[in-house]
């Protein structure tokens, strides 16, 4: 009787992934799960298989538990791919709306997926300004003087970057730059964001490039926006760490060099730096926008995410 009521209703659940399947392809970056459920479908048929087997051929009721544990088996042997649904944030634990238990494959909450992938969530930020406003012209940001004659909101910067300072007790790892955007500037180590990357990839391939280290425990402490009076703008999100492992080299990029926090020489590094530096350090979250020509600040505005106070 129970094998008779499970055939009968099982086209129901068939009908009932399917339909989860095709939920799924209308939210990004779910190539993952939306296999994991096609998983499930197959090993349901496979159990189907089984009891209509049993039920046309009248073999005993009780070969249907050989069936089940076959399936369970083969649930668990493919586990990671038909089982990657999680209910709450793989990072903060926050309980997950329906569309990011059944999509979204990196079981994130969007606060956490902003967090490790800033540079896409600026995009769509930006994308949101552009819906809701009058597009502006861009050309000119590169003749502006002052940050205020650049409409933040709607700039969007050629090139992406990151850039990661390594502390260890007292003293953080700066670098002599060699080459590149900054030449002959004391500076972290850090570069460009990579298509296939995320910021926080890019930043540790960037720092393991330029020292020969693997630096882990990176957290993302604020966001630094260039407009330069050559054309160039840049957008670099900043990371602090405090673990690593490997032995520190020299590389064709830079020189890498132990530094006491308290004799950070400013006066060899990008100007900007002494305004969002010192607070960074203290723990001050900030957004920073600046005007160069060359290597020379024409404008500046801080803003530090726990009080709003500006520089």
């Amino acid at each position: 009787m129970i094998l008779q009521t499970i055939e009968q209703y099982y086209t129901w659940a068939l009908i009932a992934i399917l339909l989860l399947n095709f939920a799924q392809r209308k939210i990004p970056g779910t190539t993952k799960k939306r296999f994991a459920t096609i998983y499930l479908a197959s090993i349901l048929l496979l159990f189907e298989v089984g009891v209509v087997t049993i039920l046309s051929r009248e073999l005993n009721h009780s070969l249907a538990w050989l069936v089940g544990a076959v399936c369970i088996v083969l649930l668990y042997v493919f586990r990671k791919k038909a089982l990657p649904f999680r209910l709450h944030c793989a990072s903060c634990n926050k309980r997950l709306d329906f569309n990011h238990v059944i999509g979204h494959d990196d079981n994130l909450c969007q606060s956490c997926y902003n967090e490790a992938h800033p540079e896409e969530a600026a995009k769509q930020e930006i994308k949101k300004q552009v819906a809701a406003q009058e597009p502006v012209a861009v050309d000119t940001d590169k003749d502006a003087n002052s940050v205020s004659e650049i409409d933040w909101d709607l700039w969007e910067p050629k090139e992406v970057c990151v850039i990661t300072y390594l502390f260890k007790e007292d003293q953080v790892l700066l670098i002599d730059k060699k080459t590149g955007l900054g030449r002959g500037l004391v500076n972290a180590p850090g570069g460009h964001i990579e298509e296939t990357e995320t910021a926080l990839e890019a930043a540790k391939r960037e720092f393991k490039e330029e020292t020969h280290l693997e630096v882990d425990n990176l957290k993302l402490v604020g966001r630094l926006n260039f407009q330069f009076r050559d054309g160039l703008s840049e957008r670099g999100y900043v990371y602090f760490a405090d673990s690593f492992t490997g032995e520190m080299q020299e590389t064709d990029e830079a020189r890498p060099f132990w530094c006491p926090v308290s004799d950070i020489p400013y006066d060899k590094m990008w100007e900007d730096d002494l305004y969002w530096l010192p607070k960074a350090l203290e723990g001050k979250k900030f957004d920073g926008f600046f005007i160069f020509d060359d290597q020379t600040m024409l404008d500046k505005n801080v803003v530090f995410e726990e009080d709003d106070e500006q520089e």
